[in-house]
């Protein structure tokens, strides 16, 4: 930010009557507070070192960079620059007087040093002062307009949201306390604002000081910490904001601006997934990779993540043009030297599947697309066969075909043991790659992972629906459980399963503890402020068709193998008799063009764990 000139002209001016002003009263106390107490000799020199005595002043002042600060927005490390200039300037004084033989009393100097420190102080903080003191007037004459926030955290995160919120003039925020487990900080003040307890106290204050919003500023908290704390403040009643993470407070990066809603993965209770991005990036780097179902909500994250590890070039593969369309002006934006294709196709049609193999030579193949909305595909299960089954087989035909080192097959929790027709769908699916990887030089692998937080056709953005529209939220029962986890977490051990990927494998995550519906449900009503079956009622509504009470990650067959990630794990496959599969194969493939009504039967003879109603 430039300083306008007329501005430093008029601190120059008040700096030079600082110097003035400083010296002449350090004469004047120190002869007792009488002006004619005070030598004509020491009088006789104040005159003569003054011109050079402001003149060394002003310099160390530029030197130090006090006509460049922004004072509005003075801190700590102006102070600290204050002080040093001061100091330089009194001690260059002192050296002045003593080389040219003009002696001064020596307490003169002590004071002269301490007057023009207080004095520069006072004017470069004086803006500051006066904004601070306008806007605690406006907070006071506004009151009824202005929010009421609680901070959770007595820490350098918290310190920089009170500043801002203290500062700024265009915050409608007043905090009015500060939340600290820490004992030894109980009754101080943090720039004013009291500290009044632990996470016990949270609700009272909520009360006492009349609480709209609560502001967690703990980025360094860890999971569970986190979740034990929002579990509280949840119940208040209150918005809650919270800091993204850690990363915010190591740049400095700590606003009112960057604070985010309170997610409901946030309650979760589980430490994110962590993968080893160098893998990743030794294995995707310089390489072409295609994603089918690239505009879906796992397809377009796996494009954005591998979009930042340098592919050579990256095929987006897609029916529904609407979503390539969007996720291929976000790629232009944040990534304008990728080299990026964007397709529309269907995986079902095996002519337009060549054709594209034939034409970008892919290395590396993430095949998430497919038909995953467990109740339309109970319905329509031969459109579950022939997209998700058939439309794998060709994709993964034309992946042995024109050579790629690596198939990925995104599957699900659903296929073990499954109760509906996608979830069988997807379990034929794990046996062709499982089949083809055993004829075929290229890498087939699954990745089988649980429900994702804000996908598409996740109970999440239904919930958050519903509640805008003031209820009620639906639950098909009070006890049905999930895994969950969110879709960067999926994406990641997407991504790291290609790089484990030797062929034959099916990676399964370790999600933790399940999660009940219902207590989903319940958090997300009182995240958004309303009170459960007060403002906003849960409706039970029984089991959908083809849904179960809870979801598998593995089947009893199946045993796991550690991986160097801790929370991946590889699932042993199942054999099976590879040439009678591929005859039911073909029996389904006619069976579901038919469209008849005995898809379900054939497919309960592949996969004998498969039961439907």
């Amino acid at each position: 930010m430039r300083i306008p000139a007329s501005r430093i002209l008029v601190l120059v001016l008040l700096d030079i009557m600082s110097v003035t002003g400083s010296a002449f009263l350090s004469l004047y106390i120190r002869f007792d507070f009488s002006f004619s107490g005070i030598p004509y000799e020491y009088l006789r020199m104040f005159e003569e070192i003054l011109i050079p005595n402001i003149l060394l002043s002003l310099l160390f002042f530029a030197l130090w960079k006090l006509y460049k600060s922004v004072w509005r927005y003075a801190s700590a490390n102006e102070m600290v620059n204050i002080v040093f200039a001061c100091s330089c300037a009194a001690l260059a004084q002192f050296l002045y007087c003593f080389v040219t033989d003009h002696p001064m009393p020596r307490s003169y100097y002590v004071l002269y040093w301490f007057f023009l420190t207080v004095l520069i102080c006072c004017i470069r903080f004086a803006y500051r002062i006066l904004r601070i003191i306008r806007n605690k007037r406006t907070a006071l004459s506004e009151k009824n307009r202005r929010v009421n926030a609680m901070i959770i955290g007595a820490g350098a995160a918290g310190n920089m949201i009170l500043k801002e919120i203290e500062s700024s003039q265009y915050l409608n925020l007043q905090a009015k306390c500060i939340i600290d487990d820490q004992p030894g900080c109980h009754g101080k003040l943090l720039r004013g604002v009291p500290i009044v307890g632990g996470r016990d106290r949270i609700l009272d204050a909520v009360g006492q000081y009349g609480i709209d919003e609560i502001i967690f500023a703990i980025p360094s908290a860890g999971v569970q910490t986190r979740k034990e704390i929002l579990d509280i403040c949840k119940e208040s009643g209150c918005r809650l904001r919270t800091l993204p993470g850690m990363y915010q407070l190591i740049n400095g990066d700590v606003s009112v601006s960057k604070l985010k809603e309170v997610e409901i993965e946030d309650l979760l209770g589980r430490e994110p997934i962590r993968i080893n991005t160098e893998e990743v990036l030794g294995y995707v780097k310089d390489k072409v990779v295609m994603v089918t179902g690239g505009g879906g909500s796992i397809g377009s994250e796996l494009c954005r993540q591998i979009a930042s590890h340098s592919p050579k070039q990256l095929i987006i593969v897609d029916i529904y043009e609407n979503n390539a369309y969007e996720i291929q002006q976000e790629l232009f934006r944040k990534y304008p030297r990728l080299n990026l294709v964007v397709l529309i196709a269907s995986v079902r049609n095996t002519n337009r599947m060549n054709q594209i193999f034939s034409s970008y030579r892919p290395n590396i193949v993430y095949h998430a697309a497919a038909h995953k909305h467990v109740p339309l595909m109970e319905t329509s299960p031969n459109e579950a066969i022939k997209n998700n089954v058939f439309g794998t087989y060709k994709t993964a035909l034309a992946a042995d075909k024109y050579g790629v080192e690596k198939f990925v097959l995104i599957s699900t929790d659903k296929a073990v043991n499954p109760t509906n027709i996608m979830g069988a769908s997807k379990r034929i699916c794990e046996m062709i790659i499982q089949m083809l990887n055993g004829k075929s030089a290229t890498n087939f692998v699954a990745v089988r992972f649980g429900n994702v937080l804000g996908s598409n056709g996740s109970v999440i953005p239904l919930f958050k629906k519903q509640i805008a529209e003031g209820g009620p939220v639906t639950v098909t029962d009070p006890n049905i459980i999930r895994y969950f986890m969110t879709i960067p977490e999926a994406v990641s051990l997407v991504l790291q399963a290609g790089a484990y990927a030797k062929g034959g494998e099916i990676f399964v995550l370790d999600m933790g503890e399940p999660v009940k519906i219902l207590d989903l449900a319940k958090n997300l009503i009182k995240l958004s402020g309303y009170r459960v079956g007060e403002d906003i009622e849960i409706r039970f509504t029984g089991l959908r068709p083809g849904e179960k009470m809870y979801e598998e990650l593995l089947m009893d067959e199946e045993g796991l193998e550690k991986t160097s990630n801790k929370l991946i794990y590889i699932g042993k496959p199942i054999e099976f008799d590879e040439e009678k599969f591929q005859e039911q194969l073909d029996q389904l493939g006619k069976i579901a063009k038919q469209e008849t009504g005995d898809v379900r039967r054939c497919v309960k003879e592949i996969i004998g764990t498969y039961h439907y109603e």
